[in-house]
């Protein structure tokens, strides 16, 4: 449900059709990563605020400035709000806009990874440091050498290796770059050429930096071409994700401007991933972007909407939804509103 299809929701109803509520209702969260350090779900939202800007495609009404982390004891119990986690004002080389981060675990030390524009007003990529999975979290001094762009997810693999998949395009400046340089003259391809790609770094061993030249990672149709700028229903706009199950990689990611979460699968964690289908239908609100988690066995999607907020695009609340497998491999598509 895009915005601007908000004007005759009836909200109340919207509300009591809607699959899950908010986790939290005293601040404006989105963009939730998920997951189970020791047996305890944390997930690392964006923190909404009212930014006083206008909404625009660039996203400068995404104002936010500071990040929260929420952690659950299980799936059904209360969500817990630890207090602010890291603010912009702490970051030396970050000016404004800290977007959708992540984060990960590796001996006795979390790591946040976060986006925010940098004083020449280039999104880079940062990471912040704690002993506790709540923080407060120490910012190193510069950005990931290399990095740009939006919504970093880092994955860690069953051999230990740790990836970093990211990039968002419009207000995410992906379409800017071409082999990792950026120039002002780009723009996105035709709607008959290859769409923008996600992006894939491996890390290093201190999870700080990047091991290798970041490079794209494909996705491709059923007969193996790779999906086009005129495929919006499929094509990535942001909102990278990786998870595996049952030995393979399934690379999830928002549409943007259709709205929907899709997901496509892989044998590695470079692919190239085949797509497979939509895991979200759209929630209200312009923006979507989840995370997938197994909790107890089970898998879950953290995802949110902007249903609290009446369908104010910038002010959105995470929810987490089951997701169900199918006996190939496929995931059920989730309906966010059951039908009235």
């Amino acid at each position: 449900m895009p915005e601007e299809s908000i004007d005759n929701i009836n909200f109340d109803d919207l509300n009591s059709r809607a699959i899950s509520q908010p986790l939290v209702s005293h601040m404006y969260t989105a963009d939730p990563s998920a997951h189970v350090f020791n047996g305890k779900i944390y997930i690392y939202p964006s923190h909404d605020i009212d930014a006083g800007i206008p909404f625009n495609d660039n996203g400068d009404h995404f104002g936010m400035e500071d990040y929260h982390v929420i952690s659950m004891d299980s799936i059904d119990s209360e969500a817990v709000d630890n207090g602010m986690a890291l603010h912009i004002k702490d970051v030396p080389w970050a000016e404004r806009q800290m977007w959708a981060p992540d984060a990960a675990h590796k001996n006795g030390t979390y790591y946040l990874f976060f986006p925010a524009r940098s004083k020449d007003g280039h999104f880079k990529i940062g990471v912040a440091t704690s002993k506790s999975p709540v923080g407060p979290f120490s910012p190193q001094p510069e950005a990931i050498k290399g990095s740009y762009s939006i919504d970093p997810a880092v994955f860690e693999d069953e051999d230990g290796s740790y990836y970093m998949y990211f990039g968002g395009i419009w207000g995410g400046q992906l379409q800017k770059y071409r082999h990792n340089i950026y120039d002002e003259a780009n723009e996105l391809p035709n709607a008959n050429e290859p769409a923008l790609l996600p992006i894939i770094a491996k890390m290093t061993d201190d999870l700080l930096e990047f091991a290798e030249e970041p490079k794209e990672i494909k996705i491709l149709d059923k007969n193996g071409h790779l999906l086009l700028e005129g495929d919006n229903n499929r094509r990535f706009f942001e909102a990278s994700w990786m998870h595996k199950y049952n030995g393979k990689y399934y690379f999830s990611y928002s549409t943007g401007d259709t709205h929907f979460i899709c997901y496509a699968i892989g044998d590695n964690p470079y692919g190239p991933f085949t797509y497979g289908g939509r895991i979200l239908n759209p929630v209200v609100g312009w923006t979507s972007h989840h995370s997938i988690c197994e909790v107890d066995g089970t898998w879950y999607l953290f995802y949110h909407d902007s249903s609290l907020s009446k369908g104010i695009t910038h002010l959105r609340s995470i929810k987490v939804a089951e997701i169900t497998y199918k006996d190939d491999g496929n995931i059920e598509t989730l309906n966010p509103y059951k039908l009235p």
